[in-house]
Order: structure tokens, then sequence, then C-alpha cells
């Protein structure tokens, strides 16, 4: 990003990697929950692999989607779907924070860290 110009310099705090494994696995290690802004591919890339390591144990990172004018509401709708279907337990859903303000979105990752999923899965599994 920095060679394409899209680097800030005006940051408190730059960190540069020379790949996007190597960013990920540094937001992972840095990061104390996820919260998706509106975006595009890249972000929403981003935010179901750190959402699927939660679910998995990879980490306990919370994740949630700041829905800001029902921009994620489709997408939740097709995840439900999911869910509908068999291919996604509902308390994967269940567990995400989804709201349109800022402060109920921090709040609500807030009081999720810590909480691991496999804590709200019934025994026996994923």
């Amino acid at each position: 990003m920095v060679e394409r110009e899209w680097g800030r310099s005006d940051l408190t705090e730059l960190h540069i990697v020379d790949t996007m494994h190597e960013r990920k696995a540094m937001m992972a290690e840095l990061a104390d929950a996820f919260l998706c802004l509106p975006g595009g591919l890249g972000t929403l890339e981003e935010i179901i692999e750190v959402w699927s390591w939660r679910h998995i144990g990879f980490n306990d990172d919370p994740v949630g989607f700041l829905d800001v004018e029902g921009f994620w509401t489709p997408l939740l709708d097709a995840l439900g779907g999911l869910v509908d279907a068999g291919f996604v337990r509902r308390e994967v859903l269940d567990d995400v924070v989804v709201a349109d303000d800022l402060d109920e979105a921090l709040a609500g990752l807030a009081a999720r860290r810590g909480a691991a999923i496999a804590d709200k899965l019934p025994s026996g599994g994923s």
C-alpha cells in the first residue's frame, strides 16, 4: 500500500509488512476485537476470516458489523439463510455484534471480550 501511495504519514503508529498474510497475522496478534465498517471485498474477506477464526477457536476476539444505514443487512440476511440451511450454527451468527451506532457496537464488542464462541456451542463440537 505504501508503494501505491495509500500509506499514511499522520498516524501515531504504522506497521509495514511485505504480504497480506503478514498483515492479517499482525492484525490478529494486536487486535482485541474486530469491527467491520462499510467497505468492499477486502473488508468482507478480512471480517469473514477473523469471524471464522473465532468460531474454530483460533482466537477469541469478538467480531462486529457497524451496520450504518443497513449497509450490512443484506449480507447478514444471507448469512441467516446459511443458518436456515444448516451450514452455520445459530450460535455463531448470534455471537456477532451488529449495531448501527458506534457506541453500541463498541459496547457489544467489549461485552464479548474474553468469551470464546466455544463456550456458547452445545456440547459436542462446532
